[in-house]
């Protein structure tokens, strides 16, 4: 990419696509174009032709998409797989049609089975059932998937796929309803440390609320007191987490290095001399790539490591009585890896960036 190429992030506002564009205008990128959801709804197909007909972007980056927790998920089925579903359709379609340079798509690694091997390769995709709540949303991920896969077989388009890992950092979610696990423990070992130290006033300030009865009220339905924390289940699952940063480091340089002839290798099953024959007897499969550490930790020993930077003295409680999920969900990075990117932030720098940036913000 040259540093005046028109590049249009779709989802520029999220966690990941505001820390693209951080990277891309670090590294001199000046002709970035983006736009809110008010300003153009890509679910309409109509809207988004128009938009590359006017823009005429040379590069995309779709981050773009519904997300949401367990419950969002497994309640607005219907919402979730319809409204990606026509995001992609409409973006990457346009991409096709408007002769953009390269296409980047962003998935997740809900993509995977549910009883997937561990670490997770990416040639596990779709060798058995899905994890039943988000099902609709993982279907349209894939969908992604395929169709950037059918766009560059049929037409030679250049788009590429990847599949991030659990990310956290500056822009995360960190609603106590509905955030992720590591944002919510941030935010909820920060609010018991400041009640603990008597700093009342930045609690009602940090909740929005207008006491601290209320503030109080409101932290007892989360476990949070002064005094401690709770954290559902025994602490034993392990997760993986990237710092969206090199997410969107990782991001940029496939852009600027890699194409879609680099993701794959052909399985050929004829030695015909005939070209199209052989053509014939390709299969060109699981193109996408994993982004992520390859290196996991326990919850427990997340939740003491955020104690540590927060600098709570209180305690951590877990509650066997709830659920602990899946026990284990772990990527493998060896793929990126061979492309020539690594992961650079190690989770506690990670976490004391994204702490202080919080700190900043509320």
């Amino acid at each position: 990419m040259k540093k005046d190429s028109k590049i249009y992030v779709a989802g520029h506002r999220g966690l990941v696509g505001s820390a693209i564009i951080k990277n891309l205008e670090l590294k001199g990128y000046t002709n970035l174009v983006y736009r809110t959801h008010a300003e153009l709804d890509l679910t309409d197909n109509q809207a988004v032709a128009s938009f590359f007909e006017a823009e005429k972007p040379e590069y995309v980056i779709l981050a773009a998409a519904k997300v949401g927790g367990i419950v969002a998920n497994n309640t607005y089925r219907a919402e979730f797989i319809y409204e990606n579903l026509q995001i992609q359709n409409s973006v990457i379609h346009q991409a096709y049609i408007h002769g953009v340079e390269k296409l980047l798509f962003l998935g997740s690694t809900c993509i995977y089975p549910k009883d997937a091997p561990q670490p997770m390769p990416e040639d596990c995709l779709l060798t058995s059932p899905l994890e039943y709540t988000n099902e609709p949303y993982a279907i349209a991920k894939i969908a992604g998937i395929k169709m950037c896969e059918s766009y560059n077989i049929q037409y030679g388009t250049n788009f590429i796929s990847v599949m991030p890992t659990n990310l956290y950092g500056p822009h995360d979610n960190f609603d106590l309803e509905t955030s992720h696990v590591l944002p919510a423990l941030i935010r909820k070992i920060h609010l018991a440390k400041l009640l603990n130290e008597g700093k009342t006033d930045e609690v009602i300030v940090d909740l929005g609320v207008t006491s601290l009865e209320e503030a109080k009220a409101y932290l007892s339905d989360f476990g949070v007191d002064e005094n401690r924390v709770e954290i559902w289940g025994t602490g034993n699952p392990k997760r993986e987490f990237l710092y969206s940063e090199d997410m969107a480091d990782a991001c940029v340089y496939l852009l600027e290095s890699r194409d879609f002839k680099d993701t794959y290798e052909t399985i050929d099953g004829d030695n015909s001399s005939c070209e199209v024959t052989k053509t014939l007897h390709q299969e060109i499969r699981n193109t996408h790539i994993n982004i992520g550490t390859g290196v996991d930790i326990s919850i427990k020993e997340l939740a003491q490591i955020i104690r540590e930077i927060i600098g709570f003295n209180g305690e951590l409680y877990f509650n066997t009585a709830k659920p602990d999920g899946t026990m284990i969900k772990l990527t493998d990075p060896s793929k990126l890896h061979g492309l020539g990117w690594k992961h650079k932030v190690e989770l506690e720098e990670g976490i004391k960036k994204m702490y202080s940036w919080y700190i900043s913000k509320y």
